[in-house]
């Protein structure tokens, strides 16, 4: 039904379809509690960020010739949310694809809508009704957490599929969503509330269960810093990640720097604890329970209730961004800040993992992504891709996993819900991208022949560049499957592996 009034609302907009407009003449669109404040056309390898480095320039310096709408949604008096649509001046591939945000949003993604271009797609992208990437922009603004929440998204995505059907004469044949981190949250959130936005959903990394990642978040640096005992020095997580190798590189029969399963690693950082004396060489006992909280997670001292899953062996050459001190990552800091105990000045160590928790869920402000239930996507044909890279150190892949197996549980088991979700876990890769594995894969791709040509992806090949050339390919497996090697040929070599039951 929702679908069908969007319809409605562009035919009563547009009117039968034209011949393209001019870019132009798009400032004059008139769209519900919006004003179009720019229309542009931008020449080839012409479009530049106001202050933006040299650098950061160059990497616009290859993108076609394309017309630039820019907007200002308020869909209520206290919201301000900026949006930008990017429409191909000429090769235009029909198809309409949104792209996410990171961290707390605050700016419009430019260089993921510079992918979306070079591919054909009109493209849109939102700073999700705020500016800069602090939370302090929802000290006693509701109405702006919900924007931020998922009103921005959905608001952008009709408000630029009206955009692209008035500049082209025609409304784009299928929609596309792809985001990680918050953007893979948005994913998520997207195919739960507004399931009829999108045909395809690429949702990576996705920070879905905000609450309950902030109170991790919170707990890794409580683990770390409260008692100085306990800090783990960055100079020593590559001790940890070494022991972590040599304890479990060999388990799936190759040993190539990379972990391919890490919950089959069962690493205890007590192997590398100190003999006597403090060095660079081995953690203090302090520092071994330290290292073992970051492993487990955050757990209420209460009812002993996982609140939210650790990070997994493999991860901690990233370890700094959250327990690298000396304060908790601001995400986490200023989400207590700013929204739960709206007070600038809330002191982190007060903290407590049972009564806190509870108050945080209560203040969630549709920043949560967790309903499993995909029915209403799934009835329009929807199909969803979730990667996660093993090695995240901000984002815990177990939690990508628990989405996954609650949506299984709810929408009939695991065959029934591979043929609309498949979730892909990526050995060795950080969050949304690095690390010492593979990293280099093409989900888009993977999720057009999905929604354009039935074809669900039996595996998708990463790739690992040093120094911008390829050194190494991997295949990356639907869960539960993990890419297994065929016992001959190279280990470089996607061909040498098959995706199969993980007998190891």
């Amino acid at each position: 039904m929702k679908f069908v009034c969007c319809l409605v609302l562009v035919a009563a907009i547009l009117g039968p379809p034209a011949a393209m407009a001019s870019c132009e003449s798009l400032s004059a669109l008139a769209l519900p509690d919006s004003k179009i404040t720019l229309a542009q056309a931008v020449a080839a390898g012409e479009f530049t960020l106001p202050g933006a480095a040299p650098a950061a320039a160059r990497q616009y310096k290859d993108l076609p010739a394309f017309c630039r709408v820019a907007a200002t949604l308020k869909p209520t008096s206290d919201s301000d949310i900026k949006i930008e649509v990017w429409l191909p001046a000429s090769g235009w591939n029909g198809k309409f694809q949104a792209v996410g945000n990171g961290g707390w949003a605050g700016s419009i993604s430019y260089p993921a809508m510079g992918q979306a271009l070079r591919r054909g797609y009109a493209t849109a992208s939102t700073d999700t009704g705020h500016t800069g990437g602090s939370a302090s922009f929802a000290l006693g603004h509701r109405e702006k957490l919900i924007d931020f929440g998922y009103r921005a998204v959905h608001e952008t995505t009709l408000k630029s599929k009206l955009v692209v059907a008035a500049f082209y004469g025609d409304p784009a044949k299928l929609s596309y969503w792809n985001g990680c981190s918050t953007g893979g949250r948005q994913a998520l959130k997207e195919a739960q509330q507004y399931p009829a936005d999108f045909d395809g959903i690429i949702a990576g990394a996705p920070a879905n269960f905000r609450t309950h990642l902030q109170v991790g978040q919170i707990w890794t640096a409580s683990a770390t810093l409260k008692d100085p005992a306990s800090y783990i020095p960055p100079a020593k997580y590559p001790l940890i990640h070494k022991a972590v190798l040599e304890a479990c590189d060999s388990l799936d029969g190759v040993k190539d720097g990379v972990i391919e399963n890490p919950l089959r690693c069962h690493f205890d950082p007590k192997t590398i604890e100190c003999k006597g004396e403090d060095t660079s060489a081995c953690l203090t006992p302090p520092q071994v329970e330290a290292a073992r909280k970051i492993y487990a997670g955050a757990t209420n001292p209460r009812t002993g209730l996982r609140i939210w899953p650790g990070v997994m062996p493999g991860s901690e050459l990233g370890w700094a961004q959250t327990a690298g001190g000396p304060e908790p990552i601001g995400l986490a800091m200023e989400y207590f800040k700013y929204v739960v105990f709206e007070d600038p000045n809330w002191d982190w160590k007060t903290f407590n993992f049972d009564t806190d928790t509870a108050r945080t869920d209560k203040l969630e402000y549709g920043m949560n992504a967790t309903d499993p239930n995909l029915k209403e996507f799934v009835g329009h044909g929807g199909k969803l891709l979730l990667y996660h890279g093993w090695s995240d150190p901000l984002i815990s892949p177990q939690n990508s996993i628990n989405y996954y197996r609650s949506v299984e549980d709810t929408m009939g088991g695991p065959a029934r819900t591979a043929g609309f979700a498949r979730l892909f876990l990526v050995p060795g890769m950080g969050h949304c991208g690095g690390g010492e594995g593979p990293n280099s894969f093409d989900m888009v791709g993977a999720i057009e022949q999905w929604v354009e040509k039935s074809k669900a992806p039996e595996q998708i090949v990463a790739s690992h560049l040093t120094g911008g050339a390829v050194d190494r390919t991997r295949p990356l497996c639907p869960y539960p499957l993990a890419a297994v090697w065929k016992g001959s040929a190279s280990t470089d070599s996607a061909s040498s592996f098959v995706c199969a039951a993980d007998t190891h």
